[in-house]
């Protein structure tokens, strides 16, 4: 028999294990709701279930899914509601499924733009951009005229990024342009993995790492200023060759890379640095840079409005900031100047359908 005191002692375990942070509910949190569009494709199915589980805004905050889809998609979006629901997340408090981004949108304190037109075979780059330009600007005056203007943060993870993020701010005059941003992120992390391997080092050993511009080939990863454990990389690694012909070019060209490799673009790496971009921006960096592609102000000579990723600082408010003051040698001019002519080439290609 089991002695009576033994019987007490695994009661008040189990209490104990119940009441810890896995199994926590979020009682007494107000949910927040998150907005995912593409949310039943590769990346935006990653995503639900991170984000419900609490890893995206913390495992005491509960959540409300706004999902939207295609006409053509909701029938396996209701699949992956049905999985939402086989999991018992303690923290998701509901889930909307719809094609109407007015519905998708409604009091959204956090959206995550991942559906997107892909290009297709024979496609020209500026109708794909006019394609999504059609798509984002839908949905940035749904945002403007249904999201939570107070609380918004606004992720833009679909093709081409950068610009996708430009377009859907511009069709939201109401919002702070601030609360829109773009995905470097996947480019931040790609970049310290290929570091930590090189130097055999952890990734969390390296320091003010930053990428640059857009969130395409013409990318810059930016290893001038990084430290690993205090001491420069550059002067660790030793190798300018190796940084400029392998360590670049691999981390500009990793999407093409995976693609070539599994026959599909990347998306459980991209739902992580996804995660890891709306983390922390809602909880701060303690000081540290990551990469964002924000609003620029101006910094660096990077045209104002556009959406330019930068090394950023966040505080433990959520509120960013432009690093300031690095010394650009000749060669990141040069990368920093072909990654903002790009740039401000995709705006050209947008040019009419940009409210003014």
């Amino acid at each position: 028999m089991i002695s009576q005191n033994f019987s007490k002692l695994l009661v008040q375990s189990v209490r104990n294990y119940s009441t810890s942070n896995f199994f926590v509910s979020g009682t007494g949190k107000k949910p927040l709701r998150v907005a995912i569009t593409g949310a039943s494709g590769q990346i935006g199915y990653q995503l639900c279930f991170r984000i419900a589980s609490g890893e995206m805004l913390g495992k005491d905050q509960p959540v409300i899914l706004q999902c939207l889809e295609l006409p053509q998609a909701l029938n396996a979006l209701k699949g992956v509601s049905m999985e939402l629901d086989d999991c018992a997340f303690p923290l998701l408090k509901g889930i909307v499924q719809t094609d109407d981004p007015n519905k998708a949108f409604e009091g959204a304190d956090y959206a995550l733009l991942v559906g997107a037109r892909p290009r297709s075979k024979g496609m020209e780059r500026g109708d794909l951009l006019k394609a999504n330009a059609e798509i984002f600007s839908v949905q940035g005056k749904a945002l403007n005229n249904h999201a939570n203007r107070d609380t918004l943060r606004v992720l833009v993870v679909g093709n081409p990024a950068n610009t996708n993020a430009l377009i859907a701010a511009r069709n939201a005059p109401n919002i702070d342009p601030k609360r829109f941003s773009a995905m470097t992120r996947l480019d931040h992390n790609r970049g310290l993995a290929q570091l930590a391997e090189k130097l055999k080092c952890s990734v969390t050993d390296i320091e003010k790492f930053a990428i640059w511009g857009n969130h395409s080939a013409t990318q810059y990863p930016d290893v001038t200023q990084t430290v690993v454990k205090g001491k420069s990389a550059k002067t660790l690694i030793n190798d300018e060759k190796w940084i400029k012909e392998n360590f670049i070019p691999t981390v500009q060209q990793r999407g093409a890379a995976i693609i070539a490799a599994r026959g599909l673009s990347s998306a459980a790496s991209a739902a992580s640095a996804a995660i890891d971009h709306m983390r922390d921006w809602t909880f701060g960096t303690n000081g540290q840079w990551t990469s964002m592609a924000v609003y620029s102000d101006g910094s660096y000579g990077a045209d104002k409005g556009l959406y330019f990723s930068f090394p950023v600082i966040v505080d433990k408010n959520g509120k960013y900031e432009i690093v300031q003051n690095i010394k650009l040698d000749q060669f990141s001019q040069e990368r920093f100047d072909v990654t903002r002519k790009e740039l401000l080439s995709e705006k050209d290609g947008v040019a009419s359908l940009l409210p003014n």
